[in-house]
């Protein structure tokens, strides 16, 4: 729970154009390095998932066949 001194500051906060318009820079500048021309480049992803398991050293997990016949979402 917040005191009334948080809710104070979290309103000044949220009523600031200046913490509105460096909010506007930020996500204008976001940068999403699986994106390549608006699509999503699925050999960027598997790589960089490949090589942080490598990092984190993960022990992959042996595939196990799906044994259900009737699967509905």
């Amino acid at each position: 729970m917040l005191n009334e001194v948080e809710k104070k500051e979290l309103s000044e906060l949220a009523n600031s154009i200046r913490f509105r318009e460096d909010l506007r820079k930020i996500s204008k500048n976001r940068y999403n390095p699986f994106v390549v021309n608006g699509d999503i480049d699925a050999d960027r992803l598997i790589t960089f998932l490949t090589e942080y398991n490598y990092f984190i050293n993960h022990n992959p997990k042996p595939f196990r066949r799906i044994i259900d016949r009737i699967m509905k979402l």
